[in-house]
């Protein structure tokens, strides 16, 4: 089962586990992009999202290992967002700040599987294979930038 159960995502978070989802094609960039978003379990629950260059073929799919889009990106890869003390809220932040489903999270890594078939779908610009349609592309406000949800 590539999903994890929204308890089994909590869990995974209250164990000190990341868990990550794939939102689909990033676009706004002069390069062809990806998003994906993490959560992190560092003391406390980090929102990070992630723009990255999409640079996948049918042997390569680690999105991990994809440069970033985002220059602003000072202190590496992927731009906190949010963070907070539970992992409810976390996952409710995620939702509305970008869209993440609550079903379609997973355990780090198998977003690499995600996106290959995304790949081999053709690079759908508007739906997952299974009918899932990506998350709109809104700038998220950081709430952690601005004092909130630390």
């Amino acid at each position: 089962m590539r999903y994890l159960a929204r308890q089994s995502a909590i869990g995974a978070l209250r164990r000190g586990r990341s868990i990550q989802q794939f939102l689909g094609p990033a676009t706004g960039f002069e390069l062809p992009g990806i998003r994906y978003v993490e959560i992190r379990p560092a003391g406390k629950y980090e929102l990070y999202l992630y723009c990255a260059e999409d640079l996948g073929h049918d042997q390569f799919f680690e999105v991990g290992e994809f440069p970033s889009l985002e220059p602003r990106e000072e202190d590496g890869f992927g731009r906190l967002i949010a963070r907070t003390d539970e992992p409810e809220v976390v996952l409710e932040l995620a939702k509305r700040l970008v869209g993440a489903a609550t079903d379609r999270w997973a355990n780090v890594g198998l977003i690499d599987a995600e996106y290959a078939d995304y790949l081999s779908a053709g690079r759908p610009a508007d739906a997952a294979l299974d009918g899932f349609r990506w998350p709109a592309e809104a700038d998220p406000p950081s709430l952690v930038s601005e004092g909130m949800w630390r």
